[in-house]
């Protein structure tokens, strides 16, 4: 079967190398003149199913609050007349409530338990590296407040058997030793051994390489115009150098998904969030972190990817928009210097911002449609290099008209249509 694959990030090229081994004839249509050039450039680094959970979680308005006061604050909310906005805010605060919280969080942990295993068993199986490390996650708190609200989040990853450890000052340092430079600033944290990292530009295009081993095709600067179909069935897509058919097409374009779908009367409730990273190369590697760092105060995670620290964060509901605003450079560049001074030259980091695909309760967008060859693999948010070798498998097989190995139930479009 012929299936095209629009979109060029690891979404999209992890679904094509898994298409392409079950047998598919798989072209890939990208914009860009290569792929990954967009949100999968600069992550934060992180494959992190253990820290895989919803914003839209109980307290989330006053967290809100608190974060738009702060300082270097972990959420910016440009006031604009978007409906598209406001509708997805309503939808992220139903969202908000204790029950809620738990079935998007179990949704989003069988999801990225099951592609931490799958990025394993591909690691194993093809060699690819891509500065990979699996030393987990500390989640760390600044204050005893933080420390004390964890039992929420340890009582979700206990019913669904994902290992983690409760650690006081000297057990965050135990696990990464260069907080000792700064102890007074570490109350406790939760360590996620589960957790791994890696720079998700270099997977993405390795892994893009072994696609093309095995027949698939990139056609980059191809600009996606609409979706042509008769009513009932995708017929092809139309691009900036005509037609091209297939027998099966799959949507993974993160944030512009909704717009290319609009028009189908498929309406994803999917909004951009701003992200930002700083790439810091490191001048003292024992200043450095071992693994990742989540800094639960601002939201930040501070990442070793091989010889550099990738610091990642910021949540900016600004649309579209991609300009590279200073303030949240200087956030960044506090965090990583206030936690690890002596980890690198921030005056030397590359300053980078991408849209992450987010959907009001955290969960992905993935599977059928009401046009039975036209699937989407779209809405991952912050955990796309998470989620993406999951999702290239559980999406190659719903189209090869296989079952999935995981229970699909609250992944799909169908959560969303009345």
């Amino acid at each position: 079967m012929k299936v095209l694959v629009l979109g060029g990030g690891v979404i999209g090229v992890s679904c094509a190398y898994f298409l392409a081994k079950a047998g598919h004839e798989v072209v890939v249509l990208e914009r860009r003149e290569d792929v990954a050039l967009e949100t999968s450039f600069g992550n934060a680094g992180e494959v992190s199913p253990g820290y895989s959970a919803p914003w839209s979680s109980p307290g989330m308005v006053i967290k809100a609050i608190k974060w738009l006061m702060m300082e270097h604050r972990p959420l910016v909310l440009w006031p604009k007349l978007d409906p598209l906005l406001w509708s997805w805010v309503v939808k992220l605060l139903a969202n908000c409530n204790e029950t809620s919280y738990e079935r998007n969080k179990g949704r989003m942990l069988r999801l990225a338990e099951y592609s931490r295993d799958c990025l394993r068993e591909l690691r194993a199986d093809t060699g690819i590296s891509y500065d990979e490390r699996a030393q987990g996650t500390l989640q760390m708190f600044r204050s005893q407040k933080q420390l004390d609200a964890a039992g929420a989040d340890m009582a979700v990853l206990e019913r669904f058997g994902v290992p983690y450890t409760l650690f006081d000052r000297n057990g965050c340092i135990g696990k990464e030793p260069a907080l000792g430079h700064v102890r007074d600033k570490v109350v406790g944290g939760l360590w996620l051994p589960g957790d791994e990292t890696g720079d998700c530009f270099k997977f993405t295009r390795s892994l893009a390489a072994m696609a093309a081993e095995l027949g698939v095709e990139f056609r980059f600067g191809t600009r996606i115009k609409g979706l042509v179909h008769d009513g009932t069935h995708v017929l092809g897509v139309d691009t900036d150098t005509g037609l091209i058919s297939a027998d099966a097409c799959l949507v993974a374009m993160g944030s512009y998904s909704p717009q290319l779908l609009r028009p189908l009367g498929i309406d994803l409730p999917i909004y951009p969030v701003k992200g930002y990273s700083i790439t810091v190369p490191i001048t003292d590697p024992q200043g450095a972190p071992e693994s990742t760092v989540m800094d639960e105060t601002h939201k930040v995670a501070v990442t070793r990817l091989g010889a550099r620290v990738r610091v990642g964060g910021t949540a900016e509901l600004a649309g579209f928009n991609l300009d590279l605003r200073a303030p949240r450079r200087r956030t960044l560049e506090h965090v990583v210097t206030d936690l690890f001074p002596h980890a690198g030259d921030v005056g030397k980091a590359s300053f980078w911002t991408g849209l992450r695909p987010m959907t009001p309760d955290g969960t992905p967008i993935l599977g059928a449609t009401a046009y039975p060859n036209l699937f989407l693999g779209t809405g991952h948010g912050t955990l796309g290099w998470t989620m993406a070798a999951g999702t290239g498998r559980v999406m190659a097989d719903l189209i090869s008209g296989r079952s999935p190995d995981i229970d699909m139930t609250g992944l799909g479009l169908e959560r969303y249509v009345c």
